[in-house]
């Protein structure tokens, strides 16, 4: 039974919260990373076809999933599979939720740093830019200040409410965040030299893909989309019962498809201007915060306005992105505490953002104070990273999608497909298809050459 007096998204809310859910800094660094590294427009093409045969259905289950109990995410599978282990399958995304809120808070809180530099305008002073993010990483103070920051920020949100927060503010984030990266978009194809960045991520040369290729665009779709770990399922919770989720899940995924790319099209352009060539170390927090400052003030050295003003746009965009997802991991505990212990949400709340906080700080340290103290050669940080992101998630849209392909009824699910009868669908027996047979060995694939199983053939 559905939790009474529950609030619900409108239409354009829910579908601009589980996009925001989906779009982070993911779609900023990693994949323009996985773009350059498996042959440009080869690899987007596939991404897409990865997007719409595996990302759409596994998507599709956790809105199933969540609108049909309007439960947070550990409840809805207790309540579809009484008495049998299948409740873990909740809770396990409400950990992986928990582990990730905690480490990627501090990413985030970065992105306000580096904000604050590209506003006084750091960037133009400074020339060694990994000493830069060296230094500040490694400071005890300023890194847990900005975690704090953020997850004060993310708090504030969610103790408002579904309609009156989460909504509210993911209608101002989402469009402002599209503008921006529009913006950006712009401002690097119309630089000088940005030609041979356009052409590597428009024009394909399908001799580029193979076996590799293909599990990097699995794994960047299946990342990029936040599966596995609880946020859809939540937000398909607040749902109403005439929300198509067919429709809502191409829209997600469409924007959040559409975000990813146009980031290829801020990074390429601008770093074939500066005459900068993408290399296997700029990853994620290195690209982010050591090559692009860098890039930008190349791509722009004959308009230094104009290097400032990009520079601001897209560390404010950083920080859109990471709210949004930030926003929608909070929420996806904070409703777990709330209903299965029966507490008001800023209790619940509260307990969320004090206990990531505190395991934040670790996180946040880990590349200072606390950079010795390593398990297996990694970091506290790194840990959180590797469990969460390499083990658990892929392990949870895995369990995900043989529940929905195998255990879940097939009237409920064709009656929530449908809304009861009052939407056409016809691709349902292709749904269970892929869920059974297709999504979960693609997943497991995508676990193992995480893990660096498949290195050898690459």
């Amino acid at each position: 039974m559905a939790f009474k007096n529950r609030e619900n998204f409108g239409r354009i809310g829910a579908v601009l919260a589980a996009a925001g859910s989906a779009v982070g800094l993911g779609n900023i660094w990693r994949f323009p990373i996985e773009t350059g590294r498996n042959g440009g427009a080869a690899f987007v093409l596939v991404y897409i076809v990865c997007v719409i045969v595996l990302g759409l259905p596994v998507m599709i289950s956790e809105f199933m999933i969540g609108r049909s109990t309007q439960s947070n995410t550990a409840a809805a599978y207790r309540k579809l599979s009484p008495g049998t282990q299948w409740k873990w399958v909740g809770r396990l995304g409400v950990l992986t939720g928990f582990l990730i809120f905690s480490y990627y808070s501090v990413v985030a809180g970065w992105t306000v740093e580096y904000a604050g530099y590209a506003l006084t305008n750091v960037f133009a002073r400074e020339s060694d830019y990994k000493q830069m993010f060296s230094d500040f990483a490694s400071n005890p103070f300023w890194p847990v200040l900005w975690l704090f920051v953020f997850m004060f920020i993310t708090h504030v949100i969610i103790v408002r409410g579904v309609k009156s927060g989460i909504e509210k503010v993911s209608k101002i984030l989402m469009p402002t965040l599209f503008l921006l990266i529009m913006m950006l978009v712009f401002c690097a194809i119309t630089l000088p030299g940005s030609g041979p960045g356009i052409d590597f991520i428009v024009r394909p040369d399908f001799s580029k893909i193979n076996g590799m290729v293909v599990l990097s665009a699995m794994g960047q779709a299946f990342f990029s989309l936040s599966i596995g770990m609880g946020c859809l399922c939540t937000y398909a919770s607040y749902f109403r019962p005439d929300t198509n989720l067919t429709r809502s899940a191409v829209n997600v995924a469409s924007i959040d498809t559409m975000i990813a790319i146009m980031s290829g099209f801020i990074i390429f352009p601008a770093a074939a201007s500066a005459g900068y060539m993408l290399t296997a170390d700029d990853v994620g927090p290195s690209l982010i915060f050591i090559t692009l400052p860098h890039v930008f003030q190349q791509a722009f050295s004959g308009a230094p306005i104009l290097a400032y003003v990009f520079s601001v746009m897209f560390y404010l965009l950083l920080i859109l992105a990471a709210l949004t997802s930030t926003i929608s991991m909070h929420e996806v505990i904070t409703a777990y505490l709330k209903e299965e212990f029966e507490m008001s949400r800023k209790k619940a709340a509260r307990i969320v953002t004090c206990s990531c906080a505190f395991l934040g700080i670790f996180c946040a340290l880990s590349f200072g104070v606390l950079s010795g103290f390593k398990l297996m050669d990694m970091t506290i940080f790194d840990w959180f990273d590797f469990v969460s992101s390499t083990i658990l998630l892929p392990f949870g849209g895995m369990l995900i999608s043989i529940f929905t392909g195998w255990y879940l009824n097939k009237r409920l699910m064709y009656d929530e497909l449908t809304n009861y009868g009052t939407v056409r669908v016809r691709y349902f027996k292709v749904l269970v298809f892929i869920l059974r047979f297709v999504a979960p060995v693609a997943i497991g694939f995508i676990f193992f050459n995480e893990l660096g199983f498949f290195d050898v053939f690459s």
